[in-house]
């Protein structure tokens, strides 16, 4: 299998910053994921929503590079959540409990629409 390299693309919606990602979340993606997290919170203290629609595979150190995203989105008290997960990987975001500290949405009008607004 052929590793497709993370691009994101970050817009606010309702007060919301959206990071799209499209492509592998792996050991390459941490310099993107990283990059567009900083992108998503100079928009403002709201919420970050995660939207994996496009992402084709995630492997465990993406899963890590996420609860890296986690850790810190709590230690600066804002709320990260996620949209657009498949079901194999809803079902991993449970099994690691991120779901118990990330909200996961099927889509992202749910996701905005549940946001906590600061």
């Amino acid at each position: 299998m052929i590793s497709q390299p993370l691009q994101t693309e970050t817009h606010i919606n309702q007060g919301v910053a959206v990071v799209s990602l499209r492509g592998d979340i792996n050991g390459g993606a941490e310099a993107a994921l990283q990059t567009a997290y900083d992108a998503a919170t100079l928009q403002g203290a709201g919420p970050v929503l995660l939207n994996f629609g496009s992402v084709g595979y995630i492997n465990s150190t993406g899963i890590a590079l996420i609860v890296g995203l986690l850790a810190r989105a709590r230690k600066e008290h804002r709320q990260l959540l996620a949209c657009g997960l498949s079901d194999h990987y809803r079902e991993i975001f449970e099994i690691t409990r991120l779901s118990d500290f990330m909200t996961t949405c099927a889509d992202e009008p749910t996701a905005v629409a549940g946001a906590v607004l600061a």
